[in-house]
């Protein structure tokens, strides 16, 4: 066995040994530690098991608490939110919105959803997020005022760019106080797509709040979960309301009339859910912190056998939701893939990139460098909270 195999045997077994007794570890798998089953059984012997319930105005409260946001709304999944929050921040059929390719496919597809058509950016290596000068620059290129909208426009296709929307990748923040400074610069609104973000902070700000809006993601192998669910959160009172409202199948209260005043979606989050969320998020600063212990040891390793891990950036704390080794190539990359999945240890590549997607490839993209280099190198190994 070579050096590199032998370093590679060397992390399976530490990865074996921080989850003893799971074969396969799996990448990120679900812990209810709490009060979950109470809170289900008590959601089935109301009744209210839909959404109409307590569980979720309370899930919204402690998320809107938790991230110092003023308000929050709970939805059905993250896309389902990203989509919402891109409407409400202006995005009209065949506008633009300029985001990153290394990404989940969700953020690309949320934009589509909004009518949207996604351009590309690249991201900068120590954050995996949006790069700030990347995209100065992709605007100072293509982006001029519309003659009679007053609005940014792409130079090149003629429509109006309506949103920026940056990635927090692994939960570990992107450069958002300069992309924020950006787009406030363009008067372009700015959301965050914090999906895989929730307990990761910027100079001491809870990802997500620093736009017009964020959106959280609750999906089985989030940081925490509700089986499926997102999260609208906002401190724009008339864009709460308004996701609130739409959310709801834009039904107008009445105490017996079916009355919509628009075209809304059913995208409310069910009861059922919100009664996990509202487990979860008691045990949310235990999880936190066991995951964090986690990648403390993985950079124990890594440091002692040469293996590249990323880290939280500067000025930042992130949640590290899924943690991440970097590799010398796509070559190394498949062996170490096939090598560890071989042995019952679940790791996985980064996304592809968005603009390599049959749907994408007509989007405007830049020279996504950093994004290429890191598509072939990043792979993420098993990051849940240990027992």
């Amino acid at each position: 066995m070579d050096e590199r195999n032998s370093k590679f045997q060397e992390l399976i077994n530490f990865i074996k040994s921080l989850y003893p007794g799971l074969n396969p570890v799996p990448l990120h798998a679900p812990v209810f530690w709490g009060n979950e089953k109470k809170y289900l059984l008590d959601c089935i012997e109301s009744t209210y098991v839909s959404y109409v319930g307590k569980y979720v105005t309370q899930f919204e409260t402690m998320t809107a608490e938790f991230t110092g946001a003023r308000y929050a709304v709970a939805v059905v999944n993250g896309t389902a939110a990203l989509q919402i929050a891109l409407q409400l921040a202006g995005v009209k059929s065949g506008d633009e919105v300029v985001t990153q390719a290394l990404t989940f496919v969700g953020t690309a597809n949320a934009i589509v959803h909004a009518g949207g058509v996604p351009v590309f950016i690249d991201v900068d290596l120590d954050t995996l997020g949006m790069s700030p000068s990347k995209l100065e620059e992709w605007l100072k290129t293509n982006v001029s005022l519309g003659a009679s909208t007053k609005k940014p426009t792409n130079r090149l296709t003629g429509r109006r760019i309506s949103a920026i929307v940056p990635v927090h990748i692994f939960g570990h923040p992107c450069r958002i106080n300069e992309i924020k400074e950006i787009a406030a610069e363009y008067d372009i609104p700015l959301i965050e797509d914090s999906a895989e973000a929730i307990g990761s902070y910027y100079m001491g700000r809870h990802l997500g709040t620093f736009g017009l809006a964020g959106i959280l993601s609750y999906n089985g192998n989030k940081t925490i979960t509700t089986g499926g669910g997102g999260m609208i959160i906002t401190d724009d009172e008339v864009v709460a309301n308004r996701a609130r409202h739409l959310t709801r199948t834009a039904k107008v209260p009445h105490d017996w009339e079916y009355i919509h005043d628009e075209v809304g979606y059913n995208y409310r989050m069910t009861n059922v859910c919100a009664a996990i969320g509202v487990a979860q998020m008691e045990k949310i600063k235990e999880y936190l912190e066991n995951k964090r212990e986690t990648a403390h040891r993985y950079e124990e390793f890594c440091d002692e056998y040469g293996i590249s891990l990323m880290l939280e950036p500067q000025d930042a704390r992130s949640n590290y939701w899924l943690n991440a080794i970097i590799l010398k190539n796509r070559l190394e990359r498949e062996k170490f893939l096939g090598f560890s999945n071989a042995q019952g240890v679940m790791t996985r590549p980064i996304w592809r990139l968005m603009h390599k997607l049959d749907m994408f490839k007509h989007c405007q993209h830049d020279s996504l460098t950093n994004s290429l280099w890191l598509e072939e190198r990043v792979v993420n190994i098993p990051s849940g909270a240990r027992s």
